[in-house]
């Protein structure tokens, strides 16, 4: 059997191009709640952020303030 569950980044990713999402702190929420491990530890770079934020911008979602700041 094979592992199809995306990584904690594909799916971070694929929550801010297609979820309900609205910014970092929701995306993390999210992954915590699917059960993804270490997702601090995955999402606390200044880079990830502002791919994250520019995923979350393409659809429309303004980024907040504190997405930065983590």
């Amino acid at each position: 059997m094979t592992d199809t569950r995306l990584t904690t980044i594909e799916r971070a990713f694929q929550l801010a191009r297609e979820g309900a999402c609205r910014s970092v702190g929701d995306i993390r929420d999210q992954l915590t709640i699917e059960g993804y491990d270490r997702v601090l530890e995955h999402l606390s770079g200044m880079s990830i952020k502002r791919q994250l934020n520019a995923a979350l911008a393409a659809r429309g979602v303004a980024a907040t303030s504190d997405d930065d700041d983590d």
